[in-house]
Parts: C-alpha cells; sequence; structure tokens
C-alpha cells in the first residue's frame, strides 16, 4: 500500500508540480491537496495522511501556524517549501524549530530541468526516511507497551527482573536512558531488532541500507587491541599546536570576511561533578589561544531543533568554541545562526573565512562551503573552500572533524546528532582512536532520524550515547 500524502500550497501550479514529482515514485500517493493553513488542517482530520508538504508562505494561515497547529493536534511528519527569499528562510529555520522533518527549496517555473530532477530526488528520499523514521517509532513503542502489559499480568519480583539492564531482552525492551551508558570498544551494535522486523515497506527497508552506508566498511579496522586504544586515551595531549591541518588548503573564495579574538578553558575531567548552567569555569592555566578545549557538532536532518536544544542549556561564559556542520543550502545557514544566536546565551555566527576562534561563541559551516579549524601565529581559525563534496555534502561534518586530528593540544569534545547518512562517523573514529577527550553520539529515543549517530556506534567510537537533552549539560560537565 503505498505512502498517502497531502500536499499544501496556495498555487494551484506549484501544487500541480508537487503532486507530480512525489507520484512519480510508485510508493508515494496524493491523496489530497489544501489552498492554506486552514484547509489544511481540516482535511488532515478527515483524510489522515501519512505526511503533509507544507508551503511557507500562504494567505489566512501561513505554513509556520498550521504547523503548530499540527504538531499541538495531530503529530505527523511535515515537510516545508521554501521559497529562497529572506523571510522564507527565516520561517523555514522556525518550523525546523516546531517539529519540521525537513525542508526542500520550492521549484518555480523558472528551474531548470536539472534543478526539477534534484527537488524530485531530495523530496523522495525525505519522504521514504520520514515514513521509516516513524515507522520505527512505533515500533519501539510498541515494545514499549507490550513490556508494560507483561509487567502487569506478573509478580512484582517478576516485573523487577524483567526492568533488569543486565539482559539483553531487558535492554530490548525496558530502553533504559542511554545516558549513563558508555559504549565498549566490541560490544554489539545498538539496533532495534524490534524496530527492523515491524518496518513494512520495501522502499523503507532499502533506505535504512542506505542511511547506513559506508559505516560497516570501517567494522573490521575497529577492532583493534583495547590496550593500544586504552595507552592513547591515557596520554595527555603533548602534540605543539602549530601543526596545520592538511585537509584545510587556504580558501579560495571570495566575499569572505573576517571576525574577533579569545578566551579560556579548563582541563577536563569527565568523571567530575556536573556544574550550574549559568556557573563560571573555575581559574585555570590558560593556553595562549584562550582557550584549551574546542566542541565539535555535526548534523542533518533535525539538526536546527536539536542544535537549539543543546545550546540554550550552555551558558555564554562557556570556555571553548564550537564549531558546526548543518546540512543546509547556502543562505538559510545564515537565517540558522540568527536564530540561534536569538535563543542562546552564546554568541552563535555563521563562520567566515579568517574568523579567529573565540570561547563563548559557535561557528555554523556557511551552506556550499567546508570548514576548517587550523593554527597559525595568531591562533585557532577558520578557513573555508568550496572543494568537492564530501559523503554528498558540502559543508561536511567529515572535513571538520578531519581538521581537527592535528590539534592534539586541544581537548577536543566530538558530537554526532541527529542525520540521516554516516557524514562524520569515520572521522570520529580516528579522532577517538587518536585519543580525544570525549565522543558523544544522540541516542536513537530522540533523534528525528537514527542514521549518523547509529553509524558512529556502530564503529564503537563513542564514549557518550545521550538522549538530546543531556548533551549540552554533559557538554558543560565535560568542559570545565
Amino acid at each position: 500500500m503505498p505512502y498517502r500524502i497531502m500536499v499544501v500550497d496556495d498555487s494551484a501550479f506549484m501544487r500541480k508540480i508537487v503532486s507530480d514529482l512525489i507520484e512519480q515514485d510508485p510508493d508515494f500517493q496524493v491523496i489530497g491537496t489544501a489552498r492554506n493553513g486552514r484547509e489544511a488542517i481540516e482535511q488532515i482530520g478527515l483524510l489522515s495522511p501519512d505526511l503533509v508538504t507544507m508551503d511557507v508562505e500562504m494567505p489566512e494561515l501561513n505554513g509556520l501556524d498550521a504547523l503548530k497547529i499540527i504538531m499541538e493536534r495531530q503529530p505527523l511528519p511535515v515537510i516545508m517549501l521554501s521559497g529562497i527569499n529572506e523571510q522564507g528562510m527565516r520561517e523555514t529555520i522556525m518550523a525546523l524549530e516546531l517539529g519540521a522533518f525537513d525542508f526542500i527549496r520550492k521549484p518555480s517555473a523558472s528551474t531548470s530541468s536539472h534543478d526539477i530532477r534534484q527537488v524530485k530526488l531530495e523530496l523522495h528520499e525525505q519522504i521514504r526516511t520520514a515514513m521509516l523514521m516513524k515507522e520505527r517509532k512505533a515500533a519501539r513503542e510498541s515494545g514499549l507497551h507490550t513490556q508494560a502489559e507483561l509487567n502487569s499480568l506478573r509478580p512484582a519480583s517478576a516485573a523487577k527482573t524483567t526492568h533488569s539492564a543486565d539482559t539483553e531482552a531487558g535492554r530490548a525492551l525496558s530502553k533504559p536512558k542511554p545516558e549513563r551508558m558508555t559504549v565498549i570498544r566490541g560490544m554489539e551494535p545498538l539496533a532495534s531488532a524490534t524496530a527492523k522486523e515491524q518496518i513494512p515497506k520495501s522502499g523503507a527497508v532499502k533506505l535504512e541500507r542506505d542511511v547506513l552506508n559506508g559505516a560497516r566498511s570501517d567494522q573490521d579496522r575497529s577492532r583493534k587491541t583495547s590496550a593500544e586504544t586504552a595507552n592513547k586515551r591515557g596520554k595527555a595531549n603533548r602534540t605543539d599546536p602549530e601543526i596545520v591541518s592538511r585537509s584545510s588548503p587556504a580558501a579560495q573564495d571570495q566575499g569572505t570576511k573576517k571576525l574577533v579574538a579569545q578566551k579560556d578553558k579548563a582541563p577536563v575531567q569527565v568523571t567530575g561533578p556536573q556544574e550550574e548552567a549559568g556557573a563560571k569555569p573555575s581559574a585555570q592555566k590558560h593556553t595562549k589561544t584562550g582557550f584549551t578545549d574546542i566542541v565539535a557538532i555535526g548534523t542533518s536532518t533535525g539538526g536546527p531543533k536539536a542544535l537549539k536544544a543543546v545550546l540554550e542549556k550552555i551558558p555564554r561564559n562557556f570556555p571553548a568554541p564550537i564549531v558546526i556542520v548543518q546540512h543546509m543550502p547556502p543562505n538559510f545557514t545564515k537565517s540558522l545562526a540568527q536564530r540561534l544566536d536569538s535563543l542562546s546565551q552564546l554568541r552563535v555566527v555563521e563562520a567566515e573565512e579568517g574568523m579567529k576562534l573565540l570561547p563563548g561563541t559557535a561557528y555554523i559551516a556557511p551552506g556550499g562551503f567546508h570548514m576548517n579549524v587550523v593554527y597559525g601565529s595568531d591562533g585557532y581559525k577558520i578557513t573555508l573552500n568550496s572543494q568537492q563534496q564530501r559523503n554528498g555534502h558540502r559543508p561536511s561534518v567529515e572535513v571538520l572533524y578531519e581538521s581537527l586530528l592535528p590539534l592534539s593540544s586541544l581537548k577536543r569534545h566530538i558530537v554526532l546528532l541527529t542525520g540521516m547518512g554516516s557524514d562524520g562517523a569515520r572521522a570520529m573514529k580516528r579522532l577517538y582512536e587518536a585519543g580525544v577527550t570525549s565522543t558523544i553520539a544522540e541516542s536513537e529515543e530522540t533523534c528525528v532520524v537514527y542514521g549518523m549517530p547509529r553509524s558512529a556506534i556502530e564503529l564503537h567510537c563513542v564514549s557518550h550515547v545521550l538522549p538530546l537533552q543531556e548533551i549540552g549539560p554533559k557538554l558543560v560537565q565535560v568542559v570545565k
């Protein structure tokens, strides 16, 4: 049975184009259309579609206001169609915060046939991914409900035994929070067999294989001796920061700019007590660059909402810079940075060529450019380039992470949040084996798309698997 899609747009022409693009895949069926948000809400109640595509700017009730009502009354995956004007981009970022699954740039009458094809491919990929994640979530919830029903029929002592995390069955069914979990090299992958078995659509199953593509090829290489790795991770970082990343060529792009100066950071003790969100870091010996730690975050689908959740829990006096790659087209990353800056105590900017890294500031890679961190005579700074895509993306998480490999004088904290594919996982593994201070992956329970974090977990290179709400506080704890 095909997935049932509703198309919402005030333009009859656009409704026709989007409907035709969707139905070029036999797994998708457009069951209804609406001209504005008000009609969409009525039709959703009548037709119960699996997914909605929603224009951002519409009369009567726009896409943003309609999305709020949908998420309150009848949550379901919504893909926003955004124009490239500034207002449309700002509202798209807000829609992603409110729970929209993802967005694509709206095609126009002047869009080339090549671009139309790209829109179709992106749309099909997003629909399939949204449906896969919806089914995986339903499977997990079904497993939890089944366990609760079983426990209600058993004596209390039996229920306690069932909930024990000491058995594989207990872990799979009771789904304990993984924020305390350290992933040990050699452990079994955390994929849910229950979820896999209950995915009915062949297209979704194929997508899950694609999401994990490339992750398994490194697993054999991951099985080095634990003693060797423990030795690496136990050593203090001694290498001078003057080593500049080989993967970060000087940017050749025109129109790039410059910015600011720097602050400081304290040695990390992962087992130390967690600090209050507003607490100031204790006095520590600082490096000449003004900080001793750096945080690097990679994310894709679901990233804007995830980044908001992480950054809003980090205080303004956070003693390290944060560098971020969010898979997003040009121009949208500027709107994202502006929005996060307005919601966070941290300063959040779209990165520019030559920007000097400062503590308490988050730098988002601009769409269309790879971002590297390099060290020079004036400290750590950002370089940008428009070289070939990596893992299908520019900016690429892999490129950013690789640029941190030579910077062993810094305590490096590497984070992978929700996202489709495996971008960043292999570079995270290299950093893990090089002895970085901490590696963090978002747990399946809070991921919009459990692709990038899962790929890293299956490579056995993640020291902390945390639900989204715990990642910001964990960074405050380990970066002191």
